[in-house]
This record gives C-alpha cells, sequence and structure tokens, in this order.
C-alpha cells in the first residue's frame, strides 16, 4: 500500500524537465515520441522512472543485455494508456475496484466509451488491457521485439523470459 501511495503522489507531481525529454528523444525513434507524448504526463514520468530504474539494476547485475533495447521497452511499455482514457483518478478507481471488487471490475470493464458513464468502465478495460494495446501501436510502427515484451509485462514470468523482460518487470514493480 506504501508503494500505491508513493505512485499517487509522484502521479500529482509528475513533471518531464527539458533533460528528461531529451533523454526520452535520443531513446527512443521518432515513429515512438507520438505514442510516449500521447500518454498522460503521470504515465510518461513513471516511463521515465521505470528506464532510470531498469538502467540501475543492470548495472548492478552481470547480464549481457541489449540496454537501447532495454530502453525503448522501459519507456515506452505504458504506451497503451492515452492521456484521457485512464488518468489519475482513473487509475485510483481501477487500483480500489480491482483490489476490492475483482469480480465487479471486470463485468464492468469495456473497450468502447460511448458516453460519460461509460468512462468508469474503459478506464477498467485500459487498465486490463494496456499491455496489448501498446503491443499493437508498436508493431503498427514497426517495433515488433519492442512489443513482443510489453505485451508480456504484467504477465507472469516464466523461464523463457528475455532478461529484457525480466529487467523492466522488477524496474516497474520499484516504480
Amino acid at each position: 500500500m506504501i508503494q500505491r501511495i508513493r505512485q499517487f503522489y509522484r502521479a500529482l507531481t509528475a513533471h518531464i524537465s527539458e533533460k528528461d525529454r531529451e533523454f526520452i528523444d535520443r531513446s527512443i525513434p521518432a515513429a515512438a515520441r507520438g505514442l510516449f507524448y500521447q500518454m498522460h504526463p503521470a504515465d510518461q514520468y513513471h516511463a521515465l522512472h521505470v528506464a532510470k530504474t531498469a538502467l540501475q539494476l543492470v548495472d548492478k547485475s552481470n547480464l549481457p543485455i541489449d540496454r537501447s533495447m532495454l530502453l525503448r521497452c522501459a519507456l515506452l511499455h505504458d504506451v497503451g494508456r492515452v492521456k484521457g482514457d485512464l488518468d489519475i483518478w482513473g487509475k485510483v478507481l481501477t487500483v480500489l475496484l480491482t483490489h476490492y471488487a475483482p469480480a465487479f471490475a471486470r463485468r464492468i470493464a469495456r473497450k468502447d466509451c460511448a458516453s460519460f458513464w461509460d468512462k468508469p468502465g474503459h478506464a477498467l478495460y485500459v487498465y486490463y488491457h494496456h499491455p496489448e494495446i501498446g503491443a499493437a501501436k508498436l508493431r503498427a510502427i514497426g517495433l515488433a521485439e519492442e512489443a513482443a515484451i510489453v505485451s508480456r509485462h504484467h504477465q507472469a514470468a516464466s523461464s523463457g523470459d528475455s532478461a529484457v523482460l525480466t529487467i523492466l518487470r522488477q524496474a516497474d514493480e520499484k516504480n
């Protein structure tokens, strides 16, 4: 629960500096920048911290890893969540409903958002499916390898997972 409170505070105070933007723009291809900047600023900030944490984890390990691939995956792992679909209060609602009423949350989750009253259901849908949504967007711009990793970042770990996916999960969990 402390981690969720920390995430909420970070979301409220999120700010991407010019230096951060330069780092982001150097780390992801031009075609992916639009996807990154379509995310809510809180999600951009989260992704930036996941990327920085991932680099720290790699530096502490002796894993042979493609750091450029890791950075791309870390920065783009939540591009399935676009600003307006799942903002700060939507995230709070989805976390609480998923924790306290998971069956109800799954039942009301819906892809389409035809009216204001559908927004909570749509936020839940995006919360549950953002890895697949993001992976489809990444494949559409030619980032198939990144898409394969992003699509699995919330799935349970398995023995066949790549080092990039393993580090991405660890970094995401810490942020």
